[in-house]
């Protein structure tokens, strides 16, 4: 009965281990993910700057709605 239960903790030890494996490469994609969006984000902002900044563009953003 004693080797038996080793036995099965042995087994959840090493779907443990995948499971741990497996989420550790996850996060690592999601971090690449998050990296490359970042990435994304400045290039829109910094587009955004350029273009409000070539003339006219930023009146458009400052302006008030008709309904105020």
């Amino acid at each position: 009965m004693n080797e038996n239960r080793v036995t099965e903790l042995e087994i959840k030890i090493a779907y443990q281990e995948d499971l741990l494996h497996e989420l550790n490469k996850i996060v690592g994609q999601q971090q690449l993910q998050i990296t490359r969006l970042e990435a994304t984000c400045k290039m829109l902002n910094d587009r955004i700057k350029s273009l409000s900044s070539e003339g006219g563009g930023s009146e458009n953003f400052e302006e008030v709605p008709p309904h105020y």
